[in-house]
């Protein structure tokens, strides 16, 4: 009996301590690697929307693949966010050649749902920033 609560003690401690530095991970600063490099990252980043500025770098069919992933799952979590009309919205907003980032902004999202909205591009473009971060690296070591 003894035994089983000090196993018990063992993994709850082991739970709280992980979530109390999982805060100090989240809010840890990248490493400024190449201030060149995260200014072209940022630049790539920023028109991630326009697939020409994609194109125009010259990226494996792995790193490409890796970004329509991304990309893909956003739209599913957006999508999980948002109800059947507000699909059906986002999907017209698409269709009339909107980006996913106008189309989203037509819509009349609830507080609660751009919050989460925005939390989901905002990982997104962490996602794409690591790949594309990886890619200058190479680059620049070459």
């Amino acid at each position: 009996m003894a035994i089983l609560l000090t196993k018990r003690l063992f993994v709850l401690s082991n739970i709280l301590a992980f979530i109390l530095f999982m805060q100090g991970i989240a809010l840890a600063a990248p490493v400024q690697l190449n201030t060149n490099s995260s200014i072209l990252v940022a630049k790539t980043i920023k028109a991630t929307s326009d697939s020409n500025s994609i194109s125009e770098i010259n990226l494996t069919p792995q790193q490409r693949q890796q970004l329509q992933g991304i990309r893909q799952r956003r739209n599913k979590e957006i999508q999980a966010v948002l109800n059947s009309s507000q699909r059906a919205q986002l999907a017209r907003n698409l269709r009339a050649g909107n980006d996913i980032n106008q189309a989203l902004k037509k819509l009349n999202l609830q507080p609660e749902q751009q919050e989460l909205v925005d939390a989901i591009q905002k990982f997104t473009n962490l996602k794409m920033k690591a790949i594309l971060s990886r890619y200058l690296l190479k680059v620049n070591q070459k």
